[in-house]
């Protein structure tokens, strides 16, 4: 994939949802909501804090979904990314 986000943005792909419960109990897509969490994929030079292949918690109506290759991906403002996970 070749997009470079400008600004303080980053492009995050959203960590798959679990889809059953732990007693086993499958929970159907117009049930659940997207999930708040992904992998940092590319960074701006602007950006610190971040890097490439961390994994971050962002804002529940943050960022801009956008295509490309064929997948869904969010281009966030780092304001909208709450903290990385370690």
């Amino acid at each position: 994939m070749n997009f470079q986000p400008l600004g303080k943005r980053v492009l995050v792909e959203r960590l798959e949802d679990v889809k059953t419960t732990a007693s086993g109990i499958i929970i159907p897509d117009n049930a659940k909501e997207k999930p708040l969490s992904g992998k940092v994929l590319a960074v701006s030079s602007e950006v610190e804090g971040v890097s490439v292949g961390d994994s971050v918690v962002f804002a529940k109506y943050g960022g801009t979904e956008v295509a490309l290759e064929g997948k869904t991906y969010l281009v966030l403002n780092i304001d909208d990314v709450l903290g990385v996970l370690k």
